[in-house]
Protein backbone atom coordinates (compact mmCIF):
# COMPACT_ATOMS: atom_id res chain seq x y z
CA UNK A 1 0.00 0.00 0.00
CA UNK A 2 1.32 3.45 -1.41
CA UNK A 3 0.71 6.33 2.12
CA UNK A 4 0.71 9.54 1.25
CA UNK A 5 2.91 11.45 3.36
CA UNK A 6 5.09 7.73 4.65
CA UNK A 7 1.59 7.27 6.73
CA UNK A 8 1.76 3.76 8.02
CA UNK A 9 -0.47 1.23 6.45
CA UNK A 10 -3.13 0.68 9.65
CA UNK A 11 -3.21 3.63 12.19
CA UNK A 12 -5.48 2.81 15.00
CA UNK A 13 -5.81 5.59 17.84
CA UNK A 14 -7.81 5.83 21.18
CA UNK A 15 -10.23 3.32 19.60
CA UNK A 16 -13.22 1.96 21.78
CA UNK A 17 -15.78 0.34 20.61
CA UNK A 18 -19.36 -0.34 22.88
CA UNK A 19 -22.04 -2.70 21.88
CA UNK A 20 -24.72 -1.67 23.83
CA UNK A 21 -23.11 -2.02 28.15
CA UNK A 22 -20.62 -4.19 26.62
CA UNK A 23 -16.84 -2.59 25.75
CA UNK A 24 -14.98 -4.70 23.07
CA UNK A 25 -12.28 -2.19 22.53
CA UNK A 26 -11.05 0.84 24.83
CA UNK A 27 -8.16 3.25 24.02
CA UNK A 28 -6.73 0.55 21.83
CA UNK A 29 -3.83 2.32 19.63
CA UNK A 30 -1.90 0.39 17.04
CA UNK A 31 0.54 0.97 13.63
CA UNK A 32 1.18 -1.23 11.37
CA UNK A 33 3.66 -1.06 8.21
CA UNK A 34 3.85 -2.27 4.66
CA UNK A 35 5.64 -4.88 3.82
CA UNK A 36 5.28 -7.07 7.25
CA UNK A 37 3.02 -10.11 8.62
CA UNK A 38 1.72 -9.47 11.69
CA UNK A 39 0.01 -11.51 14.16
CA UNK A 40 -3.10 -10.77 16.44
CA UNK A 41 -2.93 -12.49 19.73
CA UNK A 42 -6.12 -13.18 21.51
CA UNK A 43 -8.52 -15.27 23.57
CA UNK A 44 -11.96 -15.26 22.12
CA UNK A 45 -14.23 -11.88 23.06
CA UNK A 46 -10.87 -9.94 23.45
CA UNK A 47 -12.18 -7.55 20.35
CA UNK A 48 -10.18 -9.00 17.94
CA UNK A 49 -13.10 -9.54 15.37
CA UNK A 50 -14.21 -5.66 16.43
CA UNK A 51 -10.98 -4.33 15.33
CA UNK A 52 -10.92 -6.00 12.27
CA UNK A 53 -14.55 -4.27 11.65
CA UNK A 54 -13.15 -1.15 12.22
CA UNK A 55 -10.36 -1.66 10.10
CA UNK A 56 -12.42 -2.27 7.38
CA UNK A 57 -15.07 0.35 8.19
CA UNK A 58 -17.76 -1.74 8.92
CA UNK A 59 -18.26 -0.58 12.91
CA UNK A 60 -18.11 3.20 13.87
CA UNK A 61 -15.97 3.90 16.69
CA UNK A 62 -17.46 5.48 19.29
CA UNK A 63 -14.22 7.26 20.43
CA UNK A 64 -10.60 7.42 18.50
CA UNK A 65 -9.75 6.94 14.52
CA UNK A 66 -8.92 4.31 11.85
CA UNK A 67 -7.01 4.98 8.95
CA UNK A 68 -5.21 2.95 6.24
CA UNK A 69 -2.36 4.70 4.38
CA UNK A 70 -3.90 8.31 6.09
CA UNK A 71 -7.51 7.85 3.88
CA UNK A 72 -10.73 6.96 5.48
CA UNK A 73 -11.15 2.56 5.60
CA UNK A 74 -13.86 2.83 3.35
CA UNK A 75 -12.13 4.58 0.74
CA UNK A 76 -9.75 1.95 0.37
CA UNK A 77 -12.53 -1.00 0.50
CA UNK A 78 -14.20 0.99 -2.26
CA UNK A 79 -11.17 0.98 -4.62
CA UNK A 80 -10.81 -2.94 -3.73
CA UNK A 81 -7.75 -2.39 -1.68
CA UNK A 82 -8.62 -4.38 1.03
CA UNK A 83 -9.12 -8.40 1.33
CA UNK A 84 -10.37 -10.31 3.84
CA UNK A 85 -10.05 -14.03 4.78
CA UNK A 86 -13.36 -14.98 7.00
CA UNK A 87 -13.56 -17.48 9.80
CA UNK A 88 -15.35 -20.65 8.28
CA UNK A 89 -18.68 -20.18 10.61
CA UNK A 90 -19.77 -16.71 8.92
CA UNK A 91 -19.59 -18.02 4.98
CA UNK A 92 -22.45 -20.21 3.33
CA UNK A 93 -20.94 -23.37 1.96
CA UNK A 94 -23.76 -24.15 0.45
CA UNK A 95 -24.31 -21.07 -1.90
CA UNK A 96 -23.84 -22.67 -5.50
CA UNK A 97 -20.86 -21.08 -6.59
CA UNK A 98 -17.81 -22.30 -7.91
CA UNK A 99 -13.64 -22.08 -6.29
CA UNK A 100 -13.35 -19.99 -9.44
CA UNK A 101 -16.25 -17.71 -8.90
CA UNK A 102 -15.21 -16.89 -5.35
CA UNK A 103 -11.55 -15.34 -6.52
CA UNK A 104 -13.24 -13.66 -9.35
CA UNK A 105 -15.23 -12.07 -6.74
CA UNK A 106 -12.07 -10.22 -5.78
CA UNK A 107 -12.05 -8.32 -9.50
CA UNK A 108 -15.21 -6.94 -9.55
CA UNK A 109 -13.49 -3.17 -8.58
CA UNK A 110 -11.49 -3.55 -11.78
CA UNK A 111 -14.57 -4.68 -14.11
CA UNK A 112 -16.23 -1.56 -14.56
CA UNK A 113 -20.23 -1.05 -15.11
CA UNK A 114 -20.57 -4.15 -17.11
CA UNK A 115 -19.41 -6.23 -14.38
CA UNK A 116 -18.43 -8.47 -16.96
CA UNK A 117 -14.72 -10.80 -16.82
CA UNK A 118 -12.19 -9.74 -18.91
CA UNK A 119 -9.09 -11.68 -20.30
CA UNK A 120 -7.12 -9.50 -17.88
CA UNK A 121 -9.63 -10.50 -14.81
CA UNK A 122 -9.53 -14.48 -15.85
CA UNK A 123 -5.33 -14.14 -16.03
CA UNK A 124 -5.89 -12.63 -12.37
CA UNK A 125 -8.04 -15.82 -11.08
CA UNK A 126 -5.45 -18.05 -13.20
CA UNK A 127 -2.82 -16.75 -11.21
CA UNK A 128 -4.14 -16.27 -7.93
CA UNK A 129 -5.67 -19.71 -8.16
CA UNK A 130 -1.81 -21.20 -9.16
CA UNK A 131 -0.96 -19.68 -6.15
CA UNK A 132 -2.83 -21.47 -4.07
CA UNK A 133 -2.57 -24.60 -5.39
CA UNK A 134 -6.23 -24.89 -6.46
CA UNK A 135 -6.03 -24.98 -10.29
CA UNK A 136 -7.85 -28.57 -9.94
CA UNK A 137 -10.83 -27.27 -8.17
CA UNK A 138 -11.38 -23.99 -9.87
CA UNK A 139 -14.84 -25.46 -11.02
CA UNK A 140 -15.59 -27.25 -8.01
CA UNK A 141 -18.76 -25.68 -5.83
CA UNK A 142 -16.96 -23.97 -2.61
CA UNK A 143 -18.38 -26.14 -0.07
CA UNK A 144 -16.75 -29.46 -1.77
CA UNK A 145 -13.16 -28.38 -0.78
CA UNK A 146 -11.77 -29.02 2.67
CA UNK A 147 -11.25 -26.60 5.05
CA UNK A 148 -7.92 -25.36 4.76
CA UNK A 149 -8.24 -25.07 0.61
CA UNK A 150 -11.64 -22.86 1.56
CA UNK A 151 -9.14 -20.41 3.38
CA UNK A 152 -6.87 -20.71 0.49
CA UNK A 153 -9.98 -19.95 -2.11
CA UNK A 154 -9.75 -16.81 0.11
CA UNK A 155 -6.89 -16.00 -0.15
CA UNK A 156 -6.86 -16.65 -3.56
CA UNK A 157 -9.49 -14.26 -3.71
CA UNK A 158 -7.68 -11.28 -2.32
CA UNK A 159 -4.64 -11.76 -3.97
CA UNK A 160 -6.56 -11.55 -7.48
CA UNK A 161 -8.12 -8.50 -6.12
CA UNK A 162 -4.37 -7.06 -5.92
CA UNK A 163 -5.30 -5.99 -2.28
CA UNK A 164 -2.59 -4.40 -0.33
CA UNK A 165 -3.94 -5.19 3.02
CA UNK A 166 -5.19 -8.64 3.74
CA UNK A 167 -6.71 -9.22 6.65
CA UNK A 168 -7.31 -12.91 7.86
CA UNK A 169 -9.19 -13.62 10.59
CA UNK A 170 -8.37 -17.72 12.30
CA UNK A 171 -7.35 -18.33 8.71
CA UNK A 172 -5.54 -21.74 10.02
CA UNK A 173 -8.43 -23.25 12.40
CA UNK A 174 -8.97 -26.22 11.08
CA UNK A 175 -7.02 -26.73 8.56
CA UNK A 176 -4.98 -29.15 7.29
CA UNK A 177 -0.62 -29.24 7.38
CA UNK A 178 -0.26 -28.34 3.69
CA UNK A 179 -2.67 -25.37 3.56
CA UNK A 180 -1.48 -23.98 6.64
CA UNK A 181 2.01 -24.13 5.03
CA UNK A 182 0.87 -22.85 1.57
CA UNK A 183 -0.84 -20.03 3.63
CA UNK A 184 1.71 -19.25 5.29
CA UNK A 185 4.53 -19.01 2.60
CA UNK A 186 1.86 -17.20 0.25
CA UNK A 187 1.39 -14.46 3.13
CA UNK A 188 5.20 -13.90 3.46
CA UNK A 189 5.44 -13.79 -0.18
CA UNK A 190 2.78 -11.42 -0.37
CA UNK A 191 4.62 -8.96 2.73
CA UNK A 192 7.81 -9.58 0.75
CA UNK A 193 5.93 -7.43 -2.44
CA UNK A 194 4.68 -4.54 -0.18
CA UNK A 195 1.29 -5.80 1.17
CA UNK A 196 0.25 -5.45 4.98
CA UNK A 197 -0.41 -8.82 6.57
CA UNK A 198 -2.94 -9.08 9.51
CA UNK A 199 -3.54 -12.75 10.61
CA UNK A 200 -5.86 -13.27 13.95
CA UNK A 201 -4.94 -16.62 15.17
CA UNK A 202 -4.73 -19.02 17.85
CA UNK A 203 -1.91 -21.03 16.88
CA UNK A 204 1.04 -20.02 18.84
CA UNK A 205 3.15 -22.47 17.76
CA UNK A 206 3.00 -21.39 13.88
CA UNK A 207 3.33 -17.32 14.87
CA UNK A 208 7.25 -17.51 15.03
CA UNK A 209 7.35 -18.75 10.95
CA UNK A 210 4.50 -16.58 10.31
CA UNK A 211 4.49 -13.40 11.66
CA UNK A 212 7.26 -10.65 11.90
CA UNK A 213 6.01 -8.96 14.82
CA UNK A 214 2.55 -9.86 16.98
CA UNK A 215 -0.08 -8.14 18.84
CA UNK A 216 -1.40 -9.03 22.18
CA UNK A 217 -5.26 -8.00 22.61
CA UNK A 218 -7.33 -7.70 25.42
CA UNK A 219 -9.68 -4.74 24.66
CA UNK A 220 -6.74 -2.73 24.35
CA UNK A 221 -3.36 -3.33 22.61
CA UNK A 222 -1.38 -4.58 25.34
CA UNK A 223 1.67 -5.55 23.51
CA UNK A 224 3.27 -4.83 19.74
CA UNK A 225 6.80 -6.30 19.03
CA UNK A 226 8.94 -9.40 18.38
CA UNK A 227 7.16 -12.65 17.95
CA UNK A 228 9.73 -13.83 20.77
CA UNK A 229 8.98 -11.37 23.25
CA UNK A 230 5.13 -11.70 22.64
CA UNK A 231 5.17 -15.48 23.52
CA UNK A 232 6.91 -14.57 26.57
CA UNK A 233 4.81 -16.35 29.83
CA UNK A 234 4.03 -13.25 30.91
CA UNK A 235 2.77 -11.22 28.33
CA UNK A 236 0.65 -14.25 27.49
CA UNK A 237 -0.84 -14.96 30.67
CA UNK A 238 -2.18 -10.90 31.05
CA UNK A 239 -3.48 -11.17 26.95
CA UNK A 240 -5.31 -15.03 27.83
CA UNK A 241 -7.23 -13.14 31.14
CA UNK A 242 -4.15 -14.53 33.72
CA UNK A 243 -2.22 -12.82 36.32
CA UNK A 244 1.20 -13.78 36.39
CA UNK A 245 0.64 -15.95 38.99
CA UNK A 246 -1.60 -18.09 36.43
CA UNK A 247 -5.13 -17.26 37.87
CA UNK A 248 -7.69 -16.55 35.39
CA UNK A 249 -9.42 -12.89 35.69
CA UNK A 250 -13.29 -13.96 35.61
CA UNK A 251 -13.77 -10.19 34.59
CA UNK A 252 -11.34 -10.79 31.10
CA UNK A 253 -13.80 -13.68 30.36
CA UNK A 254 -16.70 -11.52 28.75
CA UNK A 255 -16.84 -8.41 25.98
CA UNK A 256 -17.12 -9.18 22.68
CA UNK A 257 -15.27 -10.66 19.79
Amino acid sequence: MTASGGAPAISVRDLTVRYGEVVALEGASLEIAAGRVTGLVGMNGSGKSTLFAAIMGMVRPDEGTVELGGADPRELRSRGLVGYVPQSEHVDWTFPVSVQDVVMMGRVGHQGITRRPRAADRRAVREALERVELTECAHRQIGRLSGGQRKRAFVARGVAQGARLLLLDEPFAGVDTRSEATMVALLRELAADGCAVLVSTHDLAALPRLADEAVLLLHRVLFHGPVGEALEPERLALAFGLDPLGRFDQDAEGGAA
